[in-house]
């Protein structure tokens, strides 16, 4: 979902010219992406920012609203979007810059669709750091009071993956399962409604 055409037959060659992945669809903005997203409900979606009418921030918080929806990975040029934080808080899966590699693209597709994020600690950390917040104390209270909700084990669960481990990791650290991990990462979401990994790693950034 891009605004810029010559970008949309870029990726429409590049992804579909993968094996395992088909384009069903494109858009134009974000308007078009709701829709598109309706009428075909795809796996994955990748979604530009700045795109005219309907951006890809209200895009995306529209989409990833309902049940099932499909991810989300923002598509972003990094030094010039300020709203990252703001697509991954509404729901999206992980981010792309325009100039990344056309077999991290397809990874980071692949990762997505299998239900991973493609955002790492890292990239979480120069996020934060990127953007200015003034609001920051304000969201660190709420964080630490929606953490508190959680039992010490969770809490224990939500940290490691805020710091990008696995759930094979999680379970080796904690000496669990991996069906127990999972078990524990599906009640994080509920408890904390939330819908994905990233979002739970930022509110444990946001709680510090």
């Amino acid at each position: 979902m891009d605004d810029d055409a010559l970008v949309r037959a870029g990726l429409r060659i590049l992804v579909g010219g993968s094996p395992d992945i088909e384009v069903v669809a494109e858009a134009g903005d974000g308007e078009q992406a709701v829709t598109v997203a309706g009428a075909h409900w795809p796996d994955v979606m990748l979604m530009d920012i700045r795109m005219p009418g309907v951006d890809g921030l209200i895009a995306t918080r529209r989409i990833r609203s309902r049940p099932g929806a499909p991810q989300v990975i923002v598509l972003t040029t990094f030094d010039a979007d300020e709203y990252v934080l703001e697509a991954l808080r509404g729901g999206a899966s992980g981010f792309l810059l325009k100039d990344t590699p056309p077999r991290e693209i397809l990874a980071a597709v692949r990762t997505v669709a299998a239900g991973a994020s493609s955002l790492s600690p890292t990239v979480i950390r120069r996020l934060i750091d990127h953007v200015a917040d003034p609001e920051a104390g304000t969201r660190r209270a709420r964080a630490r009071s929606r953490l508190a909700t959680l039992t010490d084990r969770e809490r224990e669960v939500a940290i490691l993956v805020g710091q990008g481990q696995s759930n094979a990791e999680i379970g080796a650290g904690l000496r669990m399962s991996l069906p127990t991990v999972k078990g524990h990462v599906s009640r994080l979401l509920t408890k904390l409604d939330l819908n994905n990994r990233v979002q739970i790693a930022l509110l444990v950034h946001d709680a510090e």
